[in-house]
């Protein structure tokens, strides 16, 4: 690794030499939410130096954490893919997401959504994933171009990229979705706002956001801006 040793015998200083580089933890988040060939991950990474991306996935692969698969079937290029020590770390990365979006309002000025960061966002709301065993109900989530799905079936909930054919209802939303499934606008007024639209039964979006453990609480404190240097 390039990164420097901290000199301590220790998991937490270990852990942090392997994962706490520039983008290392963004690249392990897109292949939480499934394998990625190179340009996959050029794309979904807006920014990277492509230099810094063959870097970071060549020192996972020396860690056990990120592996290459051959292509199946007519599909040429090689997909990269979590190693099962790789998948171990996806509770600590639900974790820090979770830490994170907790001061998440608006995006800043040039930040963007991407399909993994919604993908990933809709699997840390949905916490354990477990439902009562007789909803059967599928969801399109699009947040601007982006397109994932939700499948409520056999008691459990799954997220992941795309759409299905003939979802039970359809979610079109902006940023502003990461307030409902953090749990400070309600999912009321998410529609009496227009931050979310649906086509379909209301109702299937109270069991989303019942599903998705977004509890509304208005006692939520929303950040201040920092002061402004010219006062």
């Amino acid at each position: 690794m390039t990164n420097q040793h901290y000199g301590q015998f220790c998991g937490l200083a270990r852990a942090a030499e392997i994962v706490g580089q520039r983008w290392t933890l963004l690249i392990l988040r897109d292949l939480s939410v499934g394998p990625r060939r190179y340009s996959d991950l050029v794309a979904g990474l807006p920014g990277i130096p492509t230099n810094t991306l063959a870097s970071r996935l060549k020192e996972l692969e020396d860690e056990g954490i990120v592996e290459r698969a051959a292509p199946a079937g007519a599909e040429r290029s090689v997909v990269y893919a979590l190693t099962p020590r790789g998948q171990e770390l996806g509770p600590a990365l639900d974790a820090l997401s979770r830490w994170g979006a907790g001061g998440m309002r608006t995006p800043r000025e040039g930040e963007i959504v991407t399909t993994s960061s919604i993908t990933a966002a809709l699997r840390v709301a949905a916490g354990d994933g477990v439902v009562p065993s007789d909803w059967d109900t599928t969801y399109n989530v699009r947040v601007g171009d982006i397109e994932t799905h939700v499948v409520m079936r056999d008691g459990r909930v799954t997220a992941d990229p795309g759409l299905l054919e003939d979802p039970d209802l359809e979610i079109v939303a902006g940023p502003g979705i990461r307030n409902l499934l953090a749990g400070t606008l309600s999912p009321q007024d998410a529609l009496a706002t227009g931050v979310v639209q649906i086509q379909g039964d209301p109702a299937l979006f109270e069991r989303f956001a019942q599903a998705l453990h977004v509890p509304y609480s208005a006692n939520v404190a929303e950040p201040q801006p920092a002061a402004s240097a010219a006062g």
